[in-house]
């Protein structure tokens, strides 16, 4: 019999703020059962394993940050757009470490398909069309975005840019009006 009050919805926000405090590596079905104070059994009635667990996990934090993003991008165009996407994809690495992780799991083509990872990739086109980006240049282009903001976030979480007297948000303000100057100047495609 499933224990009251545990529903998949308890239990995939606490394995979220589970991932925050130990990594989403280190979110188990038995880590989530301590946390509740029942035996992993419990948790079958609800998940049906530990990569369902982590599935429901990655799909609510795609939501959050898609959630985060649009509320910035609302309204903005061009570089403020770019700039304000980058910003709340940025703070919620910071402020969600586990739950950013769980952001760059691989999921199934359905369940991106119908998760928020098509969200990003919706809002990302938006913000290139205000560069007049057009394919297959913007498959390009979002390429590009995700790959610096995942590289310098996941960068910036391990330290690696602090062993340098140059300050990392100058830094990231720069690769931000880098990337302005580049969207803008765009090549002739290939």
């Amino acid at each position: 019999m499933a224990r009251a009050g545990l529903t998949a919805d308890r239990l995939t926000q606490a394995a979220a703020e589970l991932a925050d405090e130990v990594g989403f590596e280190n979110v188990t079905v038995s880590a989530l059962a301590r946390h509740f104070g029942v035996k992993d059994a419990s948790l079958y009635s609800h998940i049906r394993n530990a990569h369902d667990l982590r599935v429901r996990l990655a799909v609510l934090a795609l939501a959050e940050l898609a959630d985060q993003v649009s509320s910035a991008v609302a309204g903005r165009s061009g570089k403020d757009a770019l700039v304000a996407f980058a910003n709340a994809y940025r703070t919620y690495a910071r402020e969600h470490p586990g739950r950013y992780t769980a952001t760059q799991m691989a999921l199934d083509p359905d369940t991106a398909a119908t998760s928020a990872a098509s969200k990003h990739a919706e809002m990302t086109r938006a913000i290139l069309r205000g560069y007049d980006l057009w394919e297959p240049d913007q498959t390009d282009a979002v390429r590009l975005l995700h790959s610096t903001f995942h590289g310098y976030v996941s960068l910036e979480r391990v330290g690696a840019f602090h062993s340098h007297p140059r300050g990392v948000e100058a830094s990231w303000l720069r690769a931000l009006d880098a990337l302005d100057s580049l969207l803008r100047a765009w090549p002739v495609g290939r």
